[in-house]
């Protein structure tokens, strides 16, 4: 049986691929608590919706587009809180995304807490 969190981070998850992959910064940087934390290996790491949207903006600008991911697993911490993992791909780039921390928001709907990924090519 498929949980509220999973539904709420996969759906989450859906809107974040949709912003990024129709250039949206912002849109991209919604998806995130405001406070939330992205570790992204090799490039730094990035506190706070500004810094990670700022991230996303530049990312965008220089040309990567066209995510998509595979091999994805949830897995439900409690009922408020997922993890996934998975490997992706750009038109220009790939790597894995080890932890991505799904947290359930008061208004039903989750955002990431932690976002932890490594681009490998």
């Amino acid at each position: 049986m498929t949980t509220k969190i999973e539904i709420a981070a996969t759906a989450k998850l859906s809107q974040w691929k949709e912003a990024f992959n129709t250039g949206n910064a912002a849109g991209c940087a919604a998806c995130y608590e405001e406070n939330a934390l992205m570790v992204a290996t090799p490039f730094g790491e990035f506190n706070g919706r500004a810094e990670i949207q700022a991230f996303w903006a530049d990312l965008i600008a220089k040309g990567f587009a066209d995510v998509a991911y595979s091999d994805m697993k949830v897995e439900v911490l409690n009922e408020n809180e997922a993890v996934i993992s998975a490997s992706w791909t750009m038109n220009n780039a790939k790597g894995i995304i080890t932890r991505e921390h799904w947290v359930m928001q008061a208004d039903g709907s989750a955002l990431l807490r932690e976002d932890h990924f490594e681009a490998q090519g």
